[in-house]
């Protein structure tokens, strides 16, 4: 066989397996329990606070905060993304959810990060939380604020009713958007 035609076919080859992967419901090995979820949301909101100026006076203001410590990104060409998290009121867990997100176009390399998402208002909130499938760009737009360490919130220029930070990022990743994640609720797992 020539090489330019195994080429071809060990490239679709990978990159359908890629696909089947970050599109196929995560397996309970890679699923988080509760406690595991919990410990980690609360290591992230702790780190937030740290890195961020205002961070915490910010998080004390808000309706609700869904927190994904951990979103690994990889891709090559064709990109996927997953990641287990909480969502906290009153600074209580209510819920947990999953983020998954799959992508085509120009992308190479992996990466880990942390979103956390903010929502400002009741009415985004309730929107939220009553949708079995909450959908970035399509159940709803999301400010994507970024700040590095040592930065600072500036809340009077946030004025989304659903605003996203995402941080900590770990190796190299071509673009950076939550459009297109869907945020899906998750059994509670003891």
């Amino acid at each position: 066989m020539p090489e330019n035609t195994w080429q071809k076919k060990n490239g679709a080859v990978c990159l359908l397996l890629l696909l089947l992967l970050t599109m196929a419901p995560p397996s309970v090995a890679l699923s988080a329990t509760a406690r595991e979820i919990d410990v980690s949301v609360d290591v992230t909101l702790e780190r937030f606070e740290k890195e961020v100026n205002g961070g915490k006076e910010f998080l004390e203001s808000t309706k609700g905060v869904l927190v994904f410590p951990k979103v690994v990104k990889a891709g090559f060409g064709v990109g996927g993304e997953y990641g287990e998290g909480a969502l906290r009121i009153g600074g209580k867990t209510v819920d947990y959810y999953n983020t998954v997100s799959a992508s085509i176009g120009f992308q190479l390399g992996a990466q880990v990060k942390s979103i956390i998402l903010v929502f400002m208002t009741d009415e985004s909130l309730r929107k939220f939380r009553l949708s079995p499938g909450w959908e970035v760009g399509v159940d709803g737009s999301v400010a994507l604020v970024k700040i590095g360490a040592g930065g600072t919130i500036d809340t009077t220029t946030i004025k989304e009713p659903i605003v996203a930070f995402v941080f900590g990022q770990k190796g190299l990743m071509y673009n950076l958007t939550l459009e297109g994640s869907k945020f899906t609720k998750l059994e509670k797992k003891e």
